[in-house]
C-alpha cells in the first residue's frame, strides 16, 4: 500500500480485493489514519441516499467534493487526503466514477471489496483502468505471531532458514506447538481476536462457523442451484480421500469440471478457496502447461478448513482439534498440512501447481509381471529458470519416493528439492527438509 501511494502519486486508485471478513476495511482505515492528513470513508453497505446521489453529479467535481465534505463533516486537503470506497461492489456507479476522480488528482482513492461480488455488479458500467489491484489474504504465520505477542519468534525462524541453522529439538517442538495453534485458529482476524480475548476454542470455533455460513450464503446467492456451496463444503471430504484431484462428479452428480468451469472461476474469484492446478509438463512457465480441469481445491484459511471438516458436529467432537493439540495428527489427517502449505505458499505470492505421474516396476519375485505405481508431487515452485518440487509429510518423513522418482525423470530441470515436515531443519543428501512453519520462506 505504501509503494502504491509513493509510486502512483494519485494517478491510480488502489483496489484491495479479498475474501469477506479478511480485514480489508480495517487495513484501509488504519492506512488512512497513518498516511494522510484526513480521510473520508464511504461504506456502501450503509451509505444513505444523499451520499449515493452525489455520484449522479460527478461531472461537477467542485460540487461533488464540497457536498461530500459537508455531509461527512471532514475537511479534505489537496494531495494530503484519501477517500475510501468501502464495499464498493455494492454501488457500481462509485467504481465507475474512479476514472474521473483519479484524473482530477486532488485526492487519493482506496476501494475495498470482494472480487466475486465486484465482477457480478459491473455488467453495465465502464471498468476503470486507473486501478492498482492488490490481494489480501488471511493472516500468515508471521502476522499470527505478532498478534499473540511473539514478534521475535519469526525473526528466529528467518535467521534459522537463511543461515541453515537448526533451532534444536526443544526449539522445534515449541515452534511446532505454536504452528499447530495457528492451524487450529487460522488467520481470519476475528478468529484470532477471539482466541486472544477468550483463550477458548469454543469461542474461536463459533466465529469460524459464522464466517463459513456467510461464505456458503454468498455462494447460494451467486448460484441458487447450490452447486457452488456444495463444492465448497465438500473440500475437506475430497482432500481426505487422498485422490489426485477434486472429483466434481462425486459431489455434483453427472457434472464435470469443464461443464462447471464458469462456476469454478467464480469460486476462485471469491478468494475463499485456493486452486492447485495439474501441470502437464513440469517445467518453467507452469501456467502454460496447466490443465485447468484437473485440480485440487483448498480452503484459503486452514482454521476455517478445520472447522468445516466437522461443521455438522460440536467442536469438542472435532478429531483434528484434539489430534493437533496433542501432536498426534497422523498420516490419515495429513491433508490438513497440505491445506496449510497451500495457504502459506499462496499468501507468499506463489501460484499453486502440482504434478502426478506413473511408473512401471517389476513385481517382486515375478520378473515378467509389472506393477504400475502412481506418484504425486504436492506442489511445484518456479524459481529462476528451474523448478522446485515440494513433498509434504505430516509423519514418516524417512520415505520420499515421489520426489526421488521425480528427480530421476527431471533432474536437469530441478533447482532444489523440498520436503516439508514436522521436524527440525536438515538436509537429506540434496533434499532440504524444512519444518512446516518455514514454508513461506521457500
Amino acid at each position: 500500500m505504501l509503494r502504491w501511494k509513493q509510486e502512483s502519486d494519485g494517478r491510480t486508485a488502489l483496489l484491495v480485493k479479498g475474501a469477506r471478513r479478511v480485514g480489508k476495511s480495517t487495513v484501509a482505515e488504519e492506512f488512512a489514519k497513518r498516511e494522510y492528513a484526513s480521510y473520508i470513508i464511504i461504506d456502501f453497505s450503509i451509505a444513505d441516499e444523499a451520499v449515493r446521489e452525489l455520484f449522479l453529479h460527478i461531472s461537477d467535481l467542485n460540487f461533488f467534493f464540497l457536498r461530500l465534505q459537508s455531509l461527512t463533516g471532514v475537511s479534505l486537503h489537496e494531495r494530503k487526503s484519501v477517500i475510501i470506497f468501502d464495499e464498493v461492489q455494492l454501488f457500481p456507479a462509485a467504481r465507475q466514477a474512479i476514472k474521473h476522480l483519479v484524473k482530477d488528482r486532488r485526492y487519493d482513492y482506496i476501494e475495498t471489496g470482494s472480487l466475486l461480488s465486484i465482477k457480478k455488479n459491473v455488467k453495465n458500467i465502464v471498468i476503470p483502468s486507473e486501478e492498482t489491484r492488490i490481494s489480501m489474504y488471511p493472516m500468515d504465520f508471521e502476522e499470527f505471531l505478532w498478534a499473540v505477542g511473539k514478534e521475535q519468534t519469526y525473526e528466529l525462524i528467518k535467521y534459522s532458514y537463511n543461515n541453515f541453522r537448526q533451532v534444536g529439538d526443544a526449539g522445534n517442538r515449541d515452534l511446532m506447538r505454536i504452528f499447530r495453534l495457528y492451524m487450529l485458529v487460522g488467520g481470519m482476524p476475528q478468529a484470532v481476536n477471539a482466541y486472544i480475548e477468550a483463550n477458548d476454542f469454543s469461542a474461536v470455533d463459533l466465529v469460524k462457523r459464522n464466517i463459513l455460513e456467510l461464505y456458503i450464503d454468498d455462494f447460494r446467492k451467486i448460484d441458487p442451484s447450490g452447486r457452488a456451496s456444495r463444492m465448497f463444503s465438500a473440500i475437506p471430504a475430497e482432500l481426505s480421500r487422498n485422490v489426485m484431484r477434486y472429483k466434481v462428479g462425486s459431489v455434483i452428480e453427472n457434472s464435470t469440471a469443464s461443464r462447471l468451469s464458469e462456476l469454478l472461476m467464480d469460486m476462485a474469484d471469491s478468494m475463499t478457496v485456493n486452486f492447485a492446478y495439474h501441470a502437464n509438463d513440469p517445467n518453467v512457465g507452469l501456467a502454460l502447461h496447466a490443465d485447468y480441469n484437473y485440480f485440487k481445491m483448498f480452503l484459503a484459511d486452514t482454521g476455517l478448513f478445520v472447522t468445516l471438516a466437522f461443521m455438522d458436529k460440536d467442536y469438542t467432537e472435532n478429531d483434528i482439534y484434539r489430534k493437533l493439540l496433542s501432536d498426534k495428527l497422523g498420516a490419515d489427517l495429513g491433508y490438513v498440512y497440505e491445506n496449510v502449505v497451500a495457504q502459506m505458499l499462496k499468501g507468499a505470492g506463489n501460484e499453486l501447481f502440482y504434478y502426478t505421474f506413473k511408473e512401471k516396476t517389476n513385481k517382486p519375485g515375478h520378473e515378467k509381471a509389472e506393477l504400475t505405481r502412481s506418484y504425486e508431487i504436492d506442489f511445484l515452485l518456479s524459481r529462476k529458470n528451474k523448478i522446485c518440487p515440494v513433498e509434504i509429510k505430516s509423519s514418516g518423513y524417512n520415505s520420499h519416493k515421489s520426489i526421488d522418482k521425480f528427480h530421476e525423470k527431471f533432474s536437469e530441470r530441478i533447482l532444489h528439492r523440498y520436503l516439508i515436515y514436522t521436524k527440525d531443519l536438515k538436509k537429506d543428501k540434496d533434499i532440504f527438509c524444512v519444518p512446516a512453519y518455514m514454508t513461506a520462506l521457500l
